[in-house]
């Protein structure tokens, strides 16, 4: 992350020279620091489910079925976090993700050649989502992976236009990079659950927005930004004492337990945001 932020911030050095060099113009030329804050909201992942790994080789999709051979997790999933150990169709619940707001400060470099801007901007912040899915078992039980985001870095590329040098209309994209916080949970007390949770992972980011000047060194703005990363390594372990549906050894299983991972391997969300900047 550390040789991210350098070279971002060399890139932006480079960039904003020939901008900072020219006589301002009352347009978009010159380094501005910054802040962008608003509420971040997840598509919809209803369909999302737990996926298993009875034999231990690495692939997921298989049944775990208890000792009569029946499937143990007939009562299904739901794209949430289970509120107990029922399943919505024994009478339980399951709530929605969480939507929540973000934070983020920020530094950026533009330039202006006509009409044109482009320029390059470096973000760092964090959001309070939580993306949740859960498995139902028929013991009762309930098993629960959430993930959320402790902080998230960008370095973007922006292009617009600007019609009167005051308003500018952009687009932006670029790679991001973000510490994910995945987290497991159950209300099953026989088995035990073991996995690793935090992992920095680099994505992507990508929207647009407008902007504001008013007067010579501030702006205000509306933007939407999209962000994507990949989530596909976080695998939790049940093992514990012989003879339950995890660690039986019939139907082909493992009596070293069954490993678990969520069939949802992009964590994703779309965020609405106000911008406010000041211009050097």
């Amino acid at each position: 992350m550390k040789a991210i932020a350098m070279t971002g911030a060399a890139m932006l050095a480079a960039f904003a020279a020939p901008a900072m060099a020219q006589e301002s113009d009352g347009g978009f030329n010159g380094i501005y620091v910054g802040a962008a804050g608003g509420y971040d909201v997840q598509p919809n992942d209803g369909g999302a489910q737990v996926l298993f790994d009875r034999n231990l080789d690495g692939r997921f999709g298989d049944v775990v079925r208890t000792g009569s051979g029946a499937n143990a997790f007939s009562p299904g999933f739901c794209g949430g976090q289970a509120t107990s150990q029922l399943s919505p169709g024994a009478g339980g619940r399951c709530t929605k993700d969480k939507d929540d707001w973000a934070y983020y400060g920020r530094i950026g470099a533009d330039a202006q050649r006509g009409r044109i801007v482009v320029g390059l901007v470096g973000e760092f912040g964090t959001s309070n989502i939580t993306d949740g899915v859960t498995a139902f078992s028929g013991t009762p039980a309930s098993y629960v992976f959430n993930r959320g985001i402790d902080w998230e870095g960008g370095i973007r590329a922006r292009a617009g236009f600007t019609p009167n040098d005051t308003t500018l209309f952009y687009g932006t994209f670029g790679p991001g990079y973000a510490r994910i916080d995945r987290a497991f949970g159950s209300t099953n007390t026989t088995n035990t659950f073991t996995g690793s949770g935090k992992r920095n992972q680099f994505g992507i980011q990508g929207g647009g927005g407008i902007e504001q000047r008013i007067g010579e060194h501030l702006s205000f703005g509306l933007e939407y930004m999209y962000h994507q990363y990949q989530d596909d390594d976080y695998v939790v372990r049940a093992a514990g004492p012989a003879g339950t549906p995890f660690t039986n050894a019939n139907n082909g299983g493992s009596a070293s337990g069954t490993d678990f991972i969520r069939s949802d391997d992009k964590f994703r969300w779309h965020s609405i945001r106000a911008t406010v900047g000041f211009h050097f």
